[in-house]
């Protein structure tokens, strides 16, 4: 998606809502993670993915998408960038999780409005509500950390 502040508002209400399936897959060890992702074992992780969410959310809300990437250099720390797809009620949200030692983020690549309304606000309200009607429990807000510079 094109960055601009809607999106910024909406990525944040998505990392509120999976914060805690992030968490989860973060106490996967990242070498069995980065091993599924290159030897293309996309089931084995879709079950992880899965497991992870089903204490947080209705059945089928978070699915892996079409896989993820990893990013492991000889001097840098591990970095796993899955593709999830969340299907609240009326809305489809396809998004990367990027998962990293001391920290995660969530990118929103598309969302899609079953019935969309004319007024942005109006969209994001409606994806804020879905959420919490999809979850086991409230939302913890995501700790918001500002990345350094490239």
């Amino acid at each position: 998606m094109k960055p601009d502040p809607l999106s910024a508002e909406r990525e944040v209400i998505v990392a509120d809502a999976i914060c805690t399936v992030a968490s989860e897959l973060r106490l996967i060890d990242v070498a069995d993670l980065i091993a599924m992702l290159r030897y293309e074992r996309h089931a084995d992780l879709a079950d992880l993915v899965a497991s992870a969410a089903e204490m947080f959310f209705l059945p089928g809300i978070v699915k892996l998408g079409t896989g993820g990437d990893y990013y492991l250099d000889w001097g840098g720390k591990p970095r796993v960038v899955l593709d999830l797809e969340i299907k609240p009620r009326g809305v489809k949200i396809y998004a990367r999780l990027i998962l990293e030692q001391d920290c995660g983020g969530v990118e929103i690549n598309h969302i899609v409005f079953d019935e969309p309304q004319d007024d942005p606000d109006e969209n994001t309200n409606r994806l804020k509500e879905s959420l919490r009607a999809a979850a086991f429990r409230p939302f913890v807000p995501a700790v918001q950390i500002s990345r350094p510079a490239a």
